[in-house]
């Protein structure tokens, strides 16, 4: 069967030495595939989106003081329970074992799309003017000398807490979520790589907000790439997507799930964004994200479901994930 027309773009420009940004959203039905030449030239163009983007390291922006320019507006409680509903009876049902459930909070936002870029610290950003902002912390997969990582991010908590960081690794829920996202990840990339290896398993990092810092829990995964993959990272991202951390496991059936439970579709959320420098690709989850629709302005945030899951603490971080970092 032949590839789509965004892998065999990929692909080709890979092979003629061309960088390249990619933004492919959760279905990769709006793919965008932008030479960065000419990502310099649209940039120039009036009527064309501003799009800007940050692979790794850190802003040069200060940030502002952010918490008086929005307020949240969050999906009711029962909505909430409503959609854990539904996800806990498939993973009874046994239709799934982890489902990653994500709803999106209204705000009412005084900041620009361009302003909250400016503003936000992560090492992972992405602006299209007029559609969305990316803040991401989670880096999906970096390709250097042939080698592959991928980097999935599970468990959340509030680092005020006491002894916070001993109670996110003691948690036999986030233990049993983090080892699932894991395994499926060391799996997708045994699809593209060799002599998979996990290399440094659950390590904390810290993220600080406007209203609170918070710990979250991540594993470095590496392999390297099958000779099929080389120099081919449409190919390899068309085996590997959509991300299993945001998705679940089995993630075929979780992401047919997904669709029939979330209300909203996902479109760019949840998708990965990345460079293609003419050597080497580094890319990130598309989480931490800020829509800008018709009506508002909208934030989209979740967490992965498993049989221990408790709806109001689920609900919560929800809500904690509804920051921008500073």
């Amino acid at each position: 069967m032949e590839s789509p027309a965004w892998v065999q773009r990929m692909d080709q420009l890979a092979a003629e030495g061309i960088p390249y940004l990619f933004v492919l959203d959760f279905e990769c039905h709006q793919p965008i595939i932008l030479p960065l030449n000419e990502l310099a030239t649209k940039r120039a163009e009036a009527n064309a989106p501003l799009i800007r983007y940050q692979i790794g390291g850190k802003s040069d922006h200060k940030s502002k003081a952010l918490t008086d320019h929005f307020t949240k507006s969050p999906v009711d409680f029962q909505v909430y329970q409503n959609g854990f509903d539904r996800a806990l009876a498939a993973i009874k049902a046994g239709d799934t074992y982890l489902l990653n459930l994500c709803y999106s909070t209204k705000l009412s936002n005084r900041l620009s799309l361009s302003e909250i870029y400016d503003a936000a610290q992560a090492p992972f950003k992405l602006l299209v003017d007029g559609k969305f902002v990316v803040f991401s912390p989670e880096q999906f997969v970096s390709v250097v000398d042939g080698v592959i990582r991928t980097f999935p991010m599970k468990g959340t908590i509030d680092a005020s807490l006491p002894d916070a960081k001993a109670k996110l690794l003691a948690d036999i829920k986030e233990q049993e979520e983090h080892a699932t996202v894991v395994d499926l990840l060391r799996n997708d990339l045994c699809i593209v790589s060799d002599q998979v290896t996990v290399n440094q398993y659950r390590f904390i990092t810290e993220i600080a907000t406007a209203e609170k810092t918070l710990l979250q829990c991540s594993t470095e995964i590496s392999g390297v790439l099958k000779e099929t993959y080389i120099d081919r990272p449409g190919s390899m991202m068309h085996a590997l997507l959509p991300a299993g951390s945001v998705t679940g496991a089995p993630k075929k059936r979780t992401v047919e799930l997904i669709k029939a439970i979330e209300p909203d579709p996902r479109n760019y959320f949840t998708g990965v964004f990345g460079v293609f420098d003419g050597k080497d690709l580094n890319s990130a989850v598309m989480i931490r994200m800020i829509e800008q629709r018709e009506d508002g302005f909208y934030y989209r945030s979740g967490g992965g479901l498993t049989y221990r899951s408790n709806a109001a603490q689920e609900y919560q971080e929800m809500l904690d994930k509804v920051y921008i970092p500073v």
